[in-house]
């Protein structure tokens, strides 16, 4: 391995090894097998255009744009013509990746999930151009030192993104450093020769203790590593933002402001369904006889970017000591009563948000809790959460009539402006369908009960844990197609299409109705984990819905008294069985609407189809595709290449001196008249150098100078071929450059191109392949009968 190829991998191997201290940072860590994947590409570009060579800033630039290439076809292809090529969408789309990062940065808590894409793209984006730099400077440049700045930086912000990092990924990245430096040092070294080597050793003298300016190398290195090592203990830690290490992530601890920042529950939701053993999460005691409507709710998200629903950052205050306020747009003419639930967390259930009943008018709880008025909810503070907690909450059952919600007037501007907004990556498809299965609905109270109809009875729609969550604008257009998901697909879809008509929307996560216990609580499990609509009615306030089949109970004002509804007449609380997916055959024809919902039929669940990512093909067999795309593309200029690799090597690999004088005479030589070979000027191994020098002057109508030049290299070669003491001939590299010139300059059009594109000396690679296996056909069979003797006489001892 060459110098620059040696350093070059521990370029890449430096800037992974510095990369580990982002990996505390997500949860799961596989994000640095496709870093490290992307780097790799990234790398071999730039050791491939090292080899041409092409000059310094074209190395640079073809290494960032394969880079943003490689960024295209894993955040963005579906936004790229070819799913590779970027474009003013592709661009568009990066930048929404990088502000939903942005959010997601002050939002979630450590770990954060690795299903945000805009996490992950700067991740990974980030990993590339810190590469990139690394590269550039050490490598392209040959200086290591600064490269050591760029590694700073990344490991600066997984400092500062978490609460101090942990000692031992300094440690990874410094030795990724040193290690860069050391090769530096030994490229250098290897052009120069032994500067440091001291007086010679005889045999068998003991060794000497190590030169001065290697001892005082290695006790400044030690110091340097000690001074990093200690002075960050003594400087403050940056608390709060990304993924605090207390799981907290919020503002000021002690006063009552701040702002929200914690985990989006629903990275787990699907995780909970799926779940070999149900363990109990919550017991709960409640005063209420009916626990059909017995949902906890634990945040309600209100942010929908297109690519997923998350909850908005608001500001948080002290819980309120006695009573809530009054929810937002609850009348005094809706019926009401309050209850007292008793709830029990486990003790290694660890939530950052209270479950409780909505909407609370009250709540008794120990610990460090803030409360947040908006979404009526409370939120540990720095790192309070609800393992093995027991607390008790005073809830309003709201219990509107139909005809309430019906004749509820508009809502505010405010309400609308805020609840009702999409993005402008919505497809078509959903405000389309929301139209379609709400036609002659007479208000907004009626679209939403027949939304509801149509995802939990006559939309055909199939409940299935296997499906997987999704991101991205098509994942609602893709669940509308398949009709396949569970209470993430469902309550999602429901809450878009509201919006898209109008209605306030939001998505509340929490838990649905547990189990009844013979003590009389009520057994709270992971299965029971749960996703639900919520709609904005003025005068009532927020309304919760259940379009999702076999789980939850559908509230009673949802029920209309018109004769002939499809919907059954009593709420129903969600059954365990229910979970798991059907895998028989579907009997849909035979089976009613009621049927349905009541799960009466069989359903179908093709695990083949769902046990895979519904996003696409995987990244890496993408990038498995690309690469092979470019090799192709790549193959009908690799003539070109290799005579550009071999015209460097030739002129510009032997040194100076007067051992030199015959191979590089001799490769001046050969390079000139491959070039000349180029332009239609065939080689004659038969004449001496002096005659085929007169041969490419005459065929290939050179003027003076280039006439010159050729019989200059022809000298050279001659000095080689009969003196006994050659001398270094100077200039050659430029000779033989002037005679490409003068050729180039008297050929035509036709005979240029295929000089550069299909160059007639490029038949050398297929002699020298040719000559390789004929030796190694020779070898074969000369050792062939050898070996065989030596079987034979080994078989006759034993």
């Amino acid at each position: 391995m060459s110098g620059r190829a040696r350093l070059a991998l521990c370029a890449w191997a430096a800037t992974l090894m510095a990369s580990c201290a982002l990996l505390p940072l997500v949860d799961p860590s596989t994000w640095i097998v496709q870093a490290a994947v992307l780097l790799a590409v990234q790398s071999g570009v730039g050791a491939a255009t090292r080899r041409v060579p092409l000059a310094r800033p074209l190395t640079v630039a073809a290494q960032a744009l394969v880079a943003l290439m490689l960024l295209t076809l894993v955040f963005a292809r579906e936004q790229s013509p070819a799913g590779l090529v970027p474009g003013p969408d592709t661009f568009r789309h990066f930048a929404e990746l990088l502000r939903q990062g942005g959010d997601d940065i002050a939002r979630y808590a450590i770990p954060a999930p690795l299903e945000s894409d805009g996490i992950r793209l700067m991740l990974v984006g980030g990993v590339l151009i810190i590469g990139l730099l690394v590269d550039t400077l050490a490598v392209t440049f040959r200086s290591a030192a600064p490269a050591g700045l760029p590694l700073l930086a990344l490991y600066s912000v997984a400092a500062g993104l978490s609460d101090g990092a942990d000692w031992l990924w300094f440690l990874i990245a410094a030795a990724g450093y040193l290690m860069l430096l050391l090769a530096e040092g030994r490229d250098r070294l290897s052009q120069w020769g032994r500067v440091f080597g001291g007086a010679p050793r005889s045999p068998g003298a003991e060794p000497t203790r190590a030169l001065a300016p290697v001892r005082t190398g290695r006790r400044i290195g030690a110091v340097a590593l000690g001074i990093a090592l200690i002075v960050p203990l003594g400087l403050p830690a940056m608390d709060g933002g990304l993924l605090d290490g207390t799981g907290g992530g919020m503002g000021s601890g002690g006063g009552g402001g701040g702002t929200i920042s914690a985990v989006n529950p629903l990275v787990s939701l699907r995780d909970s369904l799926n779940v070999d053993e149900d363990r109990q999460v919550l017991s709960v005691v409640t005063e209420s006889s009916d626990i059909s409507d017995l949902y906890l709710r634990i945040v309600s998200l209100d942010d929908f970017d297109g690519t997923t629903w998350k909850p908005s950052k608001r500001e948080i205050t002290a819980v309120p000591e006695d009573r809530f306020p009054t929810p937002a747009g609850l009348g005094p003419d809706v019926e009401r009563t309050e209850t007292r639930t008793t709830i029990s967390a486990a003790d290694w259930y660890a939530q950052d948000w209270l479950p409780m009943p909505y909407p609370p008018s009250g709540v008794r709880v120990g610990g460090a809790w803030r409360y947040e008025p908006v979404g009526m909810t409370l939120v540990g503070d720095h790192g309070q959460n609800t393992r093995g907690l027991t607390y008790e909450v005073r809830g309003l059952n709201v219990r509107p009539t139909a005809e309430q919600l019906a004749a509820a007037p508009e809502p505010s501007t405010a309400m609308l402006r805020e609840y009702t907004e999409l993005p402008d990556s919505m497809p078509g498809v959903v405000a389309r369908t929301a139209r379609e299965v709400t036609a002659g609905a007479e208000d907004a109270y009626d679209q939403a009960v027949k939304l509801q109809e149509y995802f939990a009875i006559t939309g055909g729609f199939e409940y299935d844990t296997r499906v997987q969550v999704g991101s991205g604008s098509q994942a609602i257009a893709r669940f509308l197609r398949d009709k396949q998901g569970f209470c993430v697909h469902f309550s999602f879809s429901m809450a878009a299409m509201a919006r898209s008509l109008g209605i306030p929307a939001r998505v509340a996560v929490g838990f649905a109705p547990g189990a009844p216990q013979a003590d009389g609580s009520v057994s709270v499990g992971l299965r029971d984990a749960h996703a639900w609509p919520e709609l904005y009615f003025e005068g009532v306030g927020w309304t919760r819905f259940e379009p999702t089949p076999n789980r939850g109970s559908m509230p009673s004002y949802t029920v209309p008294d018109a004769p002939g509804t499809t919907l059954p007449d009593a709420a129903r609380p969600s059954e365990e069985a229910s979970e798991e997916p059907s895998a028989a055959a579907s009997e849909s024809e035979s089976c009613t609407a009621q049927e349905k919902k009541l799960d009466a039929c069989e359903s179908e669940s093709p695990d083949a189809a769902v046990a895979a990512d519904d996003d696409g093909p995987k990244w890496y067999a993408l990038l498995a595709w690309a690469l092979a795309g470019l090799v192709v593309l790549a193959l009908p200029f690799s003539p070109l290449l290799w005579r550009a690799r071999v015209r460097s090597v030739r002129l510009g690999s032997h040194g100076r001196g007067a051992v030199d004088a015959a191979p590089r005479a001799l490769a001046a030589w050969q390079e000139l008249t491959d070039t000349a070979w180029d332009f239609g000027v065939a080689p004659d191994e038969s004449q001496t150098p002096r005659k085929a020098a007169a041969r490419v002057v005459r065929l290939g109508r050179l003027d003076p100078p280039s006439a010159a030049a050729v019989h200059r290299v022809a000298d050279a070669v001659e000095q080689v071929l009969y003196a006994p003491r050659p001398r270094p001939a100077a200039g050659l590299t430029e000779d033989v450059l002037l005679v490409a010139a003068g050729l180039r300059a008297t050929a035509g059009r036709r005979t240029r191109l295929r000089a550069r594109f299909a160059p007639r000396s490029a038949v050398r690679v297929v002699w020298a392949a040719s000559a390789r296996w004929t030796a190694l056909g020779h070898r074969v069979a000369s050792t062939g009968p050898a070996t065989l003797r030596r079987l034979r006489g080994r078989g006759a001892e034993g």
